[in-house]
């Protein structure tokens, strides 16, 4: 599966399950760790499960492996590595704190179907 299509994929996912602002950022010119992240958070710890356990659903259904999941039992920051994408879902409180938007800022935002169907 092409990097951008699983992003969709994902992106979708998360918004199913109701994420709040849904970004994703490509990281090709300024990280080493993935070629993008995917950004969204919940309002509470169940929500915030939900939405980690459908981006794995989904990259399962399209034979994509996730390589590790942390943080999914205190729920704060779930972290999924699903190769070259990684995925952050936030607790809302944890996401104001650590504002990896702000911390990655020089990666360029890349536009997501989800977004686009929400204007």
């Amino acid at each position: 599966m092409e990097n951008n299509q699983l992003l969709q994929t994902l992106a979708r996912a998360c918004d199913d399950k109701r994420a709040e602002n849904i970004i994703a950022m490509d990281m090709h010119e300024v990280s080493l760790i993935a070629d993008s992240f995917l950004i969204c958070s919940g309002s509470n710890e169940r929500q915030v499960q939900a939405i980690a356990r459908a981006v794995r659903e989904a990259a399962d259904e399209n034979g994509v492996e996730v390589k590790r999941m942390e943080g999914f039992d205190q729920a704060r920051w779930i972290l999924l590595d699903v190769g070259e994408v990684i995925c952050h879902i936030f607790h809302k409180d944890e996401r104001v704190y650590y504002n990896l938007e702000r911390l990655w800022g020089d990666a360029p935002h890349i536009e997501l179907a989800v977004n686009a169907d929400a204007e």
